[in-house]
């Protein structure tokens, strides 16, 4: 009997344009396990490298712009994409050229910005003179924008110091054009849980809530909970479900983080596996 197998498909394609973390637990090394591990096909377009570990982020070298620009085509023009999630931008030029690239696409191609500022430790990850290139280009072109307080601070100048105040965060993060904000709140240390506040441009808001883990684990959660919507939305959920989705998978990557090298370990990407 001639048995006659069927072609692959390809799952849906998402590609990430951030910064590279040589420690391997945030920035694109985390956005591709998360793309692997919640099944779509990751890819990328690198903006800056750094040298950077459990420790701390020691140094970074931006990518010239037209590298950005070369391997924006590349993927896109060959491959295509079916969702988009920004990382660390660096400079304004980056983030002005980043803006123009995702321009280019069909509007109907969700995108996600993580506006990445300063990392885990507290090192500076974006010039200052990025926030309005920030601010007037690439958040209007937002599907989901998700910034934790202290970029809410950076963006708004509002400081967030209860959950409370959140929403006043996000409806000032919607003036600035995204389709949704997502303020993460889990540096509300006092908190009983980690919640977030997802509210949209058309009224719709909704509260995630997700247990705290004793765990101090916890390098790339900004990038994996991005990168995680950005796969479900590719796969076909609307945003709220999107958002669910990915703030269950990061919740489990937190309570799995592991100790690596001295300082803060990364979340574990493959729990699900294990």
């Amino acid at each position: 009997m001639l048995i006659v197998m069927s072609a692959p498909t390809a799952p849906p394609r998402v590609l990430t344009i951030a910064g590279s973390d040589s420690g391997g637990g945030a920035g694109i090394q985390a956005d591709l396990k998360t793309m692997l591990a919640l099944g779509v096909h990751g890819m990328s377009a690198l903006t800056a490298i750094t040298a950077q570990n459990s420790v701390g982020v020691q140094n970074f070298w931006p990518l010239p712009i037209e590298a950005v620009e070369q391997q924006f085509r590349s993927v896109v023009d060959d491959i295509g994409v079916d969702a988009v999630k920004t990382g660390m931008l660096a400079s304004p030029e980056l983030t002005s050229a980043v803006a123009r690239l995702i321009g280019t696409l069909d509007p109907r191609i969700p995108v996600v910005v993580d506006p990445v500022s300063v990392s885990k430790h507290g090192d500076p990850l974006l010039a200052p003179e990025a926030l309005d290139a920030l601010r007037d280009e690439l958040l209007p072109r937002a599907t989901v924008v998700t910034p934790n307080l202290d970029e809410v601070r950076l963006i708004t100048g509002l400081d967030v110091r209860g959950e409370d105040e959140m929403a006043s965060a996000a409806e000032a993060l919607l003036v600035l054009g995204p389709r949704w904000v997502l303020v993460k709140g889990g540096h509300l240390a006092a908190e009983p849980e980690s919640v977030d506040l997802l509210v949209g441009s058309d009224g719709t808001s909704e509260w995630l809530r997700a247990p705290r883990h004793d765990n101090r684990h916890t390098h790339g959660t900004g990038c994996t909970l991005a990168s995680a919507i950005a796969s479900r939305l590719a796969l076909g959920d609307d945003v709220p479900s999107a958002v669910r989705a990915a703030k269950e998978y990061v919740t489990g990557g937190i309570a799995a983080g592991f100790p690596l090298g001295a300082g803060i370990g990364p979340v574990d990407h493959g729990w699900r596996w294990r």
